[in-house]
């Protein structure tokens, strides 16, 4: 069983693909720096920091997928679009994980 399956349950690999296949909003929560040093092509950087203030940058979203360097701070980004409201919301762990799917 892999880490994500561990983390995530489920297969994470085929969750994640049929998510980015289907056009899931691809949200990358590092800072501006890392995210032009290492783009994930069709991911938007919102940095965790500023995430409570772009909530609106969601809404009418059918799936989001969130990731960073490591998969802590976009597993705190899915906490944070929890507590406001928002169901759909998968983290993908890294960017170099989340890239293989796009």
């Amino acid at each position: 069983m892999s880490i994500f399956q561990q983390l995530f349950g489920g297969n994470a690999t085929a969750d994640l693909k049929e998510l980015v296949a289907t056009g899931a909003f691809l949200v990358d929560v590092r800072t501006p720096g890392e995210f032009a040093e290492d783009p994930v092509k069709g991911a938007v950087n919102i940095p965790l920091d500023a995430l409570p203030y772009q909530l609106s940058a969601f809404e009418g979203r059918k799936n989001i997928i969130v990731f960073c360097r490591s998969g802590n701070r976009s597993g705190q980004a899915k906490a944070i679009l929890e507590r406001n409201g928002f169901a759909n919301v998968v983290n993908g762990g890294t960017a170099s994980y989340v890239r293989q799917f796009v």
